[in-house]
């Protein structure tokens, strides 16, 4: 199965968060998903087949709605001969716009990845399930810490770092006594720590085994416990053949799993947080240079730069919500483009034309996604295009301290 690229995925990201925000009065929003295997034909024998089934709806709105729904539907399906290569997936209904009120809303999605069942589902809610399945990441990696006090078991998938196991032993600690005592509590602490780690190395096996596709483990922790662990075999045969290294960690609770994932990712330069990491410390770098700096951020530089061809490549946030937006007059007809926020379009009054000065709003004439109109940019010029993730340290910086959009120059100019 072909693994999505960055851009499919965030658009697929932004896609189903738009899906969610639709909401039906009653059982008024249709979800139809066709597999690439699947006859036109008898999609439209099942839909005429539910089309005959919603006579039958007690309420006349709700009834009226989901009829023009299927028929939207069957009119848009005539216009396939046969599923693409993924298939098809159809959202369409009425969503509820306050005050009683609805909205038609039809969308028509070829997916990045193949759909596998045919479903119908007819609901308050669009039926995201298998959509938000594809975005579940393919690189998964287990996360385990101990040592004598304290056990911490994660996951690492793609970027995101996950929790899933803290444990605190009773093993004792440094202790004063001397003689036969010594010795005695000597044994009985080697048993209490045997008895911890037996404990520790079943839960964590417990929960790496119900991972699937899991392609390899990271241990880590302070001092010589560690690997004592793994070489006594504490964990699950299956579980042991997947650690691929040991490293030396400060801590061993939840602040140790993001210092396992840094020092992991070192080590690991096919992981994607360590990509994310990599390309952003470059960009860093170039930063606190004061005479021939290659970093640029900023929209308006970034815009700029892009244009005259010279970003050698262009980091955005995953976390921006901006539309780049064509706002046309119609008194005058003059035109412009401008970025907003998703929340200023959608609570504030466009502006007035700045040519006409007209007291009448300007209309939106076109809107796209600033991250794909940057990105297509972008590719004109051959350049590289990061989409950075929120949750590390260098992705939580290019969102906050540079407004997410930032890139690096193939050679130094005055912007």
């Amino acid at each position: 199965m072909t693994e999505m690229t960055q851009r499919q995925r965030y658009d697929l990201k932004r896609k189903l968060e738009e899906l969610k925000a639709c909401k039906g009065r009653h059982t008024e929003l249709i979800s139809l998903y066709v597999p690439p295997s699947k006859q036109i034909s008898d999609v439209m024998s099942y839909l005429k087949n539910e089309f005959s089934q919603s006579q039958n709806i007690k309420s006349k709105a709700t009834k009226k709605n989901v009829l023009s729904a299927i028929e939207s539907i069957m009119s848009r399906l005539k216009t396939f001969k046969q599923p693409p290569e993924n298939g098809v997936i159809f959202f369409v209904g009425h969503k509820s716009i306050g005050a009683d009120q609805t909205e038609m809303v039809a969308f028509v999605i070829e997916p990045p990845m193949p759909i596998t069942t045919f479903l119908y589902r007819c609901d308050s809610l669009f039926y995201l399930d298998p959509l938000s399945d594809m975005l579940t990441e393919q690189e998964i990696y287990g996360l385990f810490l101990i040592d004598r006090r304290e056990c911490t078991v994660g996951i690492l998938r793609g970027n995101r770092i996950e929790l899933l196991k803290y444990m605190a032993s009773q093993v004792p600690g440094k202790h004063g006594r001397g003689g036969q005592s010594q010795r005695r509590f000597e044994r009985l602490t080697e048993i209490a720590a045997h008895e911890w780690f037996v404990k520790c190395g079943e839960k964590a096996s417990e929960i790496f085994l119900a991972e699937e596709n899991m392609k390899g483990i990271f241990v880590g922790g302070p001092g010589p416990t560690k690997q004592y662990f793994v070489d006594e075999g504490y964990l699950h045969y299956e579980i042991q053949e997947k650690i691929l290294e040991v490293f030396d960690t400060g801590y061993t609770d939840e602040y140790g799993l993001r210092e396992l994932v840094s020092v992991a990712s070192e080590a690991m330069s096919d992981l994607k947080i360590s990509k994310e990491k990599k390309v952003m410390k470059r960009f860093l770098k170039e930063v606190t240079k004061t005479e021939g700096s290659l970093a640029v951020y900023g929209e308006l530089h970034v815009r700029k730069a892009l244009g005259m061809g010279v970003v050698d490549t262009l980091l955005l946030s995953e976390n921006l919500r901006k539309y780049r937006v064509m706002l046309s007059c119609p008194t005058c007809k003059h035109r412009e483009q401008k970025t907003f926020d998703e929340t200023a379009l959608e609570d504030f009054p466009l502006p007035n034309c700045p040519k006409c000065q007209t007291p009448t709003s300007m209309e939106i004439e076109d809107k796209i996604d600033l991250i794909d109109e940057l990105s297509d940019l972008a590719e004109k010029t051959s350049c590289n295009v990061e989409l950075i993730s929120m949750g590390s340290e260098e992705g939580d910086a290019l969102y906050s301290a540079f407004n997410g959009i930032a890139g690096i120059l193939r050679y130094a100019i005055d912007i």
